[in-house]
């Protein structure tokens, strides 16, 4: 009775805090929505027994990541406006497709090597005799290291698409004159 309960209210959380970095303008607003996310996805690990999860989740996602986030949303300035028209480096949006497009072939190759090694599983009873923290390192540093690094890349596409995201199209020619005429 009690688990299906915690599991209704971190479920609640997690989608709660998704719609909530997906339908907010604010940058700040859909960090602190992701942070509601990633509670709620630790509450589900300990849900799980897996507390060093939990743990990771809070320390490593929760605070350093989202914090991460702000800092580099902050550190834009969101509050001014900037033209998306205008490319500060030429090519870098045929260059961002090709990286994009290497990013999937790479996630694709991860998702395929995975599909024909099976592990024991890491997380959970101990296996073997093995302590969970042990089998853990081993089996994101040994089998599964180029997913591991996969994820590195994809948390610097993270921290790229937080800061497109944190760009405002300037405002146009006719809004600024109108502007101008109401403060005369």
């Amino acid at each position: 009775m009690m688990e299906g309960f915690v599991f209704v209210v971190a479920s609640a959380m997690v989608l709660a805090g998704a719609i909530g970095v997906v339908v907010r303008s604010h940058p700040v607003h859909c960090a602190l929505s992701l942070v509601l996310t990633l509670f709620g996805v630790a509450v589900l690990f300990i849900a799980q027994d897996a507390q060093f999860l939990a743990v990771v989740q809070v320390i490593v996602y929760a605070g350093a990541i989202v914090v991460m986030f702000l800092f580099v949303i902050m550190l834009l300035g969101v509050d001014r406006a900037e033209s998306l028209r205008i490319e500060s480096l030429k090519g870098q949006r045929p260059l961002a497709a090709i990286v994009g497009i290497g990013a999937i072939g790479m996630m694709l190759i991860a998702i395929f090597v995975a599909g024909r090694h099976q592990t024991a599983p890491a997380v959970g009873t101990a296996v073997g005799g093995e302590q969970n923290v042990n089998a853990l390192a081993r089996s994101l540093f040994g089998t599964h290291v180029f997913a591991f690094e996969v994820t590195s890349v994809l948390l610097v596409i993270a921290v790229v698409g937080t800061v497109l995201l944190a760009r405002r199209p300037a405002p146009s020619l006719d809004k600024l004159r109108k502007l101008e005429e109401l403060t005369k």
